[in-house]
């Protein structure tokens, strides 16, 4: 079965580990690209067509400031990413409830010595 476009499709946008690193650095607020670009040590069109899939995905927003286009995180775009990893939360807190006992009896045994 082939692989959604990455312009469509919002795990294949966040597979991009810069276009993560984009989604990072917008949690803390809206930046122009070229504050992006600068943090990132890339091109502004480099950066620019990242961004333009992540709006495509529904992950960005832009708004028109003056002279400027400052982009913002629309962190709803995640959600089937949320949904999809909140599925393994159980298989995870299970892993840590048995590490947790195995510290437990670690800690006691050495107590009993």
């Amino acid at each position: 079965m082939a692989r959604a476009a990455t312009t469509s499709d919002v795990f294949n946008a966040i597979a991009e580990p810069q276009r993560r690193d984009i989604l990072a650095l917008l949690r803390a607020g809206e930046r122009p690209v070229s504050d992006l670009a600068e943090e990132l040590g890339m091109s502004q069109p480099g950066a620019s067509k990242h961004l333009r899939v992540l709006r495509e995905v529904g992950l960005v927003r832009v708004r028109g400031a003056g002279k400027q286009r400052l982009y913002g995180l629309d962190a709803r775009g995640l959600r089937p990413v949320h949904e999809w990893t909140g599925g393994f939360e159980r298989f995870w807190n299970e892993s840590f409830d048995r590490l947790d006992a195995y510290v437990q009896d670690l800690k006691q045994e050495r107590q009993e010595r």
